[in-house]
């Protein structure tokens, strides 16, 4: 693979107002990736100053979480010509990764604990509703297991294992599916909304969840992931990326599972750090 003639657009959905938790470590994990395999590698603020010519431009969206209010204002900016461009690409196959508030401004809509029902976007069959002030948050550590058919498969023929992730959630927010598949099962942690064991969900290529900014650093396979099938969808080809040390990540999963207590038969072995 000649490295040089690949090149990546990052879409980074609103910088400013989506990035609460971290989430930039989303954005960075897949720019540093793509970089260290040769691949020239460009992050587009897809913010209010945007077109929806520049989101037809990207192969790859990173969205982040945020406070109300600053949800009300993306989707205030987020409509017409911009809100078709998004849902094209996303309903294209164009592979993405959406965490916390973006997933919520995937659905159909999202009701904060006070004040006005923020309509979205109806991309994903899923509705998310705060059911108040005084309830508790969903924070704490999150695993799941991978259990999206498509994702599923494509990271196990990857990894040589039953993927499973390891995360972190902070929300208020419960999350109800339709017909929108679920990312995975939730070993450990609330997941969408604590009742009903699913956590986040899959649409063609694109991933929402409800882990935050560690989600890619903990899991760098999934960033792999959506490398390699932003390069595929744009090149039309089978591509095959390069083999990264993936040593410090893997040790970081083992010490997470071995605090909370959690075995998982895939953990047993060690993850691979050649990606194929």
């Amino acid at each position: 693979m000649n490295s040089q003639l690949y090149t990546l657009t990052i879409g980074w959905l609103y910088p400013k107002l989506m990035s609460t938790y971290g989430d930039r470590g989303n954005v960075t994990t897949i720019e540093r990736r793509s970089q260290w395999r040769g691949f020239d590698v460009k992050v587009l603020p897809l913010d209010q100053a945007a077109t929806a010519e520049e989101i037809k431009s990207v192969d790859i969206i990173v969205g982040g979480g945020a406070q109300d209010r600053q949800q009300e204002l993306v989707m205030r900016d987020l409509k017409g010509a911009k809100a078709e461009a998004m849902r094209e690409k996303l309903d294209n196959g164009t592979p993405g990764v959406f965490t916390c508030g973006s997933p919520q401004l995937l659905g159909h809509y999202y009701e904060p604990a006070a004040g006005k029902r923020i309509e979205g976007l109806g991309i994903l069959d899923l509705v998310s509703v705060h059911p108040g002030e005084n309830t508790k948050r969903c924070i704490g550590n999150l695993v799941i297991e991978v259990t999206a058919k498509k994702l599923a498969r494509d990271l196990e023929a990857m990894i040589g294992m039953k993927p499973y992730l390891v995360g972190f959630e902070n929300h208020g927010g419960r999350t109800k599916l339709g017909k929108t598949e679920a990312l995975g099962k939730v070993i450990y942690g609330l997941g969408n909304n604590g009742e009903d064991g699913t956590e986040g969900a899959f649409h063609q290529n694109a991933i929402a969840t409800y882990s935050h900014g560690p989600l890619l650093p903990k899991n760098p396979f999934v960033a792999d992931w959506l490398i390699q099938t932003a390069l595929r969808l744009k090149y039309q080809q089978p591509i095959q990326l390069s083999p990264l040390n993936d040593e410090l990540a893997q040790y970081a999963r083992e010490a997470m599972l071995k605090k909370l207590k959690v075995e998982l038969p895939t953990e047993k072995q060690r993850l691979p750090t050649v990606v194929s």
